[in-house]
């Protein structure tokens, strides 16, 4: 069994050398620093960067550079020069895109020259992620849930997907009515917590005067009375 995993093993570092192999003899024949170099040496660094391959590919994808490069079509660019199937560079683009529109903070941080790639979640996570935020199943709590749970815990995203589809599996199961009370009640909770962190920052810092203080702490407990 060690021998057939150590020859399996050795098969795929050999097909892995041949692609790699493959796309520098292609940047051979390309101006370094253009463009089109720079998909080819993402593609090459894939294992160790998706954000860059993904920025660069959603470049040529939204601006249909590879027409420029003789593909009619960006599925022909992908197979024929990158070497990655579709879905994968979908993926990547998107996640890419949804990153720089939704959480710039994240991608910022994930670009910078200290950090360490081995903690930047990778792609599949994000596309979950995106999945998440675009499930009108779901409220901002979710997402923040399935956000701490990639960004912050690094949860494997085969789990955060399971968890994601039973989640939207069990909101289609309510009744709209109740699918109402539950975004209803998800949103005097968050009030609820708002104002008690805001009662108590007032209250040390001595904001405002002591009767509204005093109403506030009312207006807290008259909300705690309707959620109970």
């Amino acid at each position: 069994m060690e021998r057939y995993a150590e020859r399996e093993g050795e098969g795929f570092e050999s097909a892995k050398t041949k692609s790699i192999r493959g796309l520098e003899e292609k940047m051979s024949g390309i101006a370094p620093g253009s463009l089109r170099y720079q998909v080819l040496e993402g593609a090459r660094d894939f294992k160790n960067s998706w954000i860059a391959l993904g920025r660069l590919l959603y470049t040529v994808w939204k601006d249909k550079l590879y027409r420029g490069w003789g593909f009619l079509t960006f599925d022909a660019y992908i197979k024929q020069e990158i070497g990655i199937k579709k879905l994968t560079a979908m993926k990547l683009l998107r996640s890419y895109y949804f990153l720089e529109q939704e959480e710039p903070q994240y991608l910022k941080a994930s670009v910078a020259e200290d950090r360490d790639v081995a903690t930047i979640a990778p792609y599949e996570s994000i596309d979950v992620l995106r999945l998440a935020k675009n499930k009108s199943e779901l409220d901002q709590e979710d997402y923040a849930h399935f956000k701490q749970a990639i960004f912050e815990r690094g949860k494997d995203f085969r789990e955060v997907r399971k968890e994601l589809t039973a989640l939207i599996r069990e909101r289609k199961e309510t009744s709209p009515q109740e699918a109402l009370e539950l975004r209803r009640m998800n949103t005097v909770k968050r009030l609820l917590g708002t104002l008690r962190s805001l009662r108590q920052e007032i209250e040390v810092a001595k904001l405002v005067p002591h009767v509204l203080i005093k109403e506030t702490a009312e207006l807290i407990r008259k909300i705690e009375a309707e959620i109970s």
